[in-house]
Parts: structure tokens; sequence; C-alpha cells
């Protein structure tokens, strides 16, 4: 028999294989698309905020969302493979210290921002040359066939300008 660890980790690959889910942590703010069903009628609602924790604990997994709306603090928990969470997009990264933002809650205005997370390209070797693109090279080819045009039918108007033409007496 199985135990209940193996259960939930074949349980997460089953929800991680139909809907994939976005890497994000602490500080990131990140947009929630949650379905919402009223009636008969179903409709997604998103969430923006920061995201101020992350608890990773298999099928149990959830992270919590700061927004501030109407000058209010409004915080949302959410399971992370649950079927209401529709989509969750990485709006930009932070750059934080710490696992848990809670200090944000006692913050304000301009104390309670967080920097950007500049990306660097590392391991990339910027003396290799990378071979031109075909398109470009046929395109290239198309308009020298195109000046040699040109140049022949220009050659054709100048011989004709060259030409006598018989005047009337």
């Amino acid at each position: 028999m199985k135990n209940i660890e193996d259960i939930n980790k074949a349980a997460v690959k089953k929800i991680v294989a139909k809907k994939k889910i976005s890497e994000f942590s602490p500080g990131d703010t990140i947009k929630v698309g949650i379905k919402i069903v009223e009636g008969k009628r179903e409709r997604i609602q998103y969430f923006e905020g920061v995201c101020i924790a992350k608890k990773n604990r298999d099928i149990n997994s959830s992270f919590t969302v700061r927004k501030i709306s109407f000058g209010e603090g409004v915080e949302r928990t959410f399971a992370l493979y649950s079927p209401n969470v529709e989509t969750i997009k990485v709006i930009r990264s932070g750059k934080v210290r710490r696992a848990k933002l809670y200090y944000l809650r006692d913050r304000k205005g301009k104390s309670a921002r967080i920097a950007e997370k500049i990306k660097k390209n590392i391991g990339v070797d910027v003396s290799v040359k990378l071979e031109e693109p075909k398109v470009k090279l046929v395109e290239t080819v198309k308009e020298e066939n195109k000046v040699e045009e040109v140049k022949k039918e220009a050659s054709k108007v100048e011989a004709k300008a060259e030409k006598p033409t018989s005047e009337k007496k």
C-alpha cells in the first residue's frame, strides 16, 4: 500500500501535466486568474499584487498575495494546485532577501516598495559568430537581381533616346 506522500506527489504530477504553473517567488508582483462561478456562468477574475509568502508542501502548497485596494491592504491566500486558480503570471520580479515578507503589512507608500530584480546573461559567449539567416541572403540576392533589371531598362531607355527620330517637313 502506498503512503500519503506518494499519493500527493502523483496528484501533483497529474496536475502539472494538465496546466502550466509559472515559477515565482516571494517579492514578485504576480497576477492570479481565479475562476468564479456565478449561477451557470463562469468568468475569470484577476487579483494582482505582491507575493509575500509561499509554502511548498506538495499538494498542499499555497501562496499569499497582498495588494492595496482603495487605500486598504488586502491579502488573499491561494492553493497552488487548486482547480480554481486558472493562471499565474509574473509581472515583475522583486529583489528580496527573505522568504516571508510580512513586514510589508506595517509599511505604507514608498517604504512598501520592492526593488526590481535585474536578470543578467550569465555564461553567454559574445565572441561566437552567428551565421546570417538564409532569408536575409535570399532577399539580398533578389535585390541584386532587381538592380540588374533596372540597369538593363535604363540602358534601353538611353538607347532609344540616342536614336535619331525622323522629323516631319
